[in-house]
């Protein structure tokens, strides 16, 4: 594993990442994670909600962009001081500008670019490892309007990786497997918000991307 035992790993982006975690900082207990991706992650690196092998702390807000993560990064990535950071965020980004729910929420492909690099670019020399997820919509129609924003914004984030020198989790690659032999609304009924089949797929790609063998899902 690429992670150090005993590091503090902290996790930061949408609803996809908060899950109902504990308020104001989740973490200190398996239950204060959430019920999603995060939890998993803990549970598959753990051999007992005692003997944790990393610290993992959950900072997902529900409804972030970039720009929110931009507001609160002092308060909830650098004050916390975590030796990893992981960091999904773009979805909400693309959605605001197709769902008609509040458009001036959405976020312009240049303006994600910048605030994105900015907010890493000051946080990278503090860390010891830095992890990035792209984001993803669960459509296999790679001709989807929202699906083809999407796949910009994680161009973005797969340049990035490399500007900042991350691992990658390529969550739409590994979606996209999965839709060749599952109905998305087994891995998303709103192609965005995850099933627990849907957070498994995330959980695995997350573990594969930092060294951890995984057990081939059906």
């Amino acid at each position: 594993m690429k992670i150090k035992t005993g590091s503090r790993l902290l996790f930061i982006g949408d609803s996809v990442t908060d899950c109902g975690r504990m308020r104001p900082v989740g973490g200190g207990s398996r239950a204060a994670l959430g019920t999603g991706y995060v939890a998993q992650v803990d549970a598959l690196l753990a051999p007992s909600p005692l003997r944790r092998t990393v610290r993992i702390t959950n900072m997902g807000i529900s409804g972030n962009t970039v720009r929110d993560l931009a507001a609160r990064w002092e308060t909830d990535v650098l004050a916390l001081e975590p030796d990893w950071l992981a960091v999904m965020i773009g979805i909400n980004d693309v959605w605001r500008q197709f769902d008609g729910v509040n458009p001036k929420a959405a976020v312009p492909l240049d303006e994600y670019w910048d605030t994105y690099d900015g907010l890493l670019a000051k946080t990278r020399p503090q860390l010891a490892g830095l992890i990035l997820m792209t984001p993803y919509y669960v459509q296999s129609e790679r001709r989807d309007l929202m699906r083809l924003q999407m796949d910009e914004y994680g161009l973005v984030v797969r340049d990035l990786a490399s500007r900042h020198h991350a691992l990658l989790v390529d969550t739409q690659v590994a979606f996209d497997k999965v839709l060749t032999r599952l109905d998305y609304s087994l891995v998303a009924a709103d192609r965005v918000h995850p099933t627990e089949i849907g957070h498994k797929v995330l959980a695995s790609a997350f573990l594969r991307a930092i060294g951890v063998a995984t057990s081939p899902r059906r």
